[in-house]
């Protein structure tokens, strides 16, 4: 009877928590339906999101545009490339001139020289010495052949000095000129062959008798042509070096008599029918007067003067000198 009792008390309890269960069920929505439920609710808030997002982003667009040019690029951006291009565009031009400049380091060059010898201006017989003067040359752009002409003219002048065959004499001093026409071959290379004919000094020798009252051998100088072997070196920097060998050739010296300034007429000749010379020089071949022709040379340094006929890189390196002064100038 007893165990009647709790089983009835035990099924009643039993279904009373099922009957709760059913309850508390009808009022409950599982996280799923809630967000379905939820949903339409909530896409107002969330379709006005995106909606204002799009409308910042346009407005950012269209600020961003206005300082965006052809090839989305900024202002600053679109300067840097023109910038760059223009940079680039002088680099090839300067190398293009380089280049040029590279296969003729001669063309429109002008060169102050200072030397000795046969070409500053003239030389006498071997061991007398030589002068020393000073010269300018201009060498003219190549016209039709692969070969440069130049004119040269050169001033030198030979100093007083001792006998070195008898100290109580002296020998005398003077100068002399010389003009002539270059013209020189490998313009592509430093070291450049060339030809020189000239007109000028080209020699001297002095008197065997000295002056009785002041002791000086007097100067003999003749005047005549020549032509040279020359070897230069000069390339696009100012420093300019050359060696000539030559031979002179001095028609005077080729004349008889009164006519050949390295004879004199003979002592106490005058009372005789046929006025005799005899030579003014000691010439130690054997051989009377001065010799009409002969070996020379000379040497020769120089500046070149790049800045007085630049090239193309040089003409525009000093504009954009000039450019960047003007804009610091206009930045003050």
């Amino acid at each position: 009877m007893i165990k009647k009792i709790l089983l009835t008390v035990c099924l009643t309890a039993f279904l009373a928590w099922a009957q709760d269960d059913e309850d508390d069920d009808e009022g409950f929505v599982s996280a799923p339906a809630a967000a379905e439920v939820e949903a339409p609710e909530d896409d107002d808030e969330w379709a006005s999101a995106p909606s204002g997002g799009s409308t910042a982003t346009m407005d950012e667009g269209n600020e961003a545009s206005e300082d965006f040019n052809e090839g989305g690029l900024t202002s600053a951006q679109r300067q840097e490339r023109i910038d760059r291009k223009k940079f680039e565009e002088e680099q090839r031009l300067d190398e293009y001139a380089n280049s040029e400049r590279r296969r003729d380091w001669l063309r429109n060059r002008l060169m102050l020289q200072i030397g000795m010898g046969s070409r500053y201006s003239f030389m006498g017989a071997t061991g007398m010495g030589m002068s020393f003067g000073i010269g300018a040359e201009y060498i003219l752009p190549q016209v039709l052949l692969p070969i440069h002409f130049g004119v040269y003219g050169s001033y030198g002048f030979l100093p007083k000095g001792d006998d070195s065959d008898e100290e109580e004499y002296s020998l005398e001093g003077g100068s002399g000129y010389k003009v002539g026409v270059n013209m020189y071959l490998f313009p592509k290379n430093p070291l450049h062959l060339g030809l020189s004919f000239s007109y000028g000094t080209v020699y001297f020798d002095h008197d065997v008798e000295p002056d009785k009252t002041t002791g000086v051998r007097s100067l003999i100088a003749v005047n005549g042509y020549q032509a040279d072997i020359l070897i230069s070196y000069l390339t696009n920097e100012w420093y300019y070096l050359q060696f000539s060998v030559g031979m002179y050739y001095a028609p005077v010296l080729a004349k008889t008599g009164a006519e050949n300034p390295s004879f004199r007429p003979k002592a106490n000749s005058n009372t005789d029918a046929v006025v005799e010379y005899v030579s003014r020089v000691v010439n130690k071949e054997g051989e009377e007067g001065m010799s009409k022709q002969g070996i020379v040379f000379g040497i020769a340094i120089g500046y070149a003067l790049p800045e007085l006929f630049p090239d193309d890189t040089e003409k525009r390196r000093r504009e954009r000198e000039k450019a960047r002064a003007r804009s610091g100038a206009a930045g003050r």
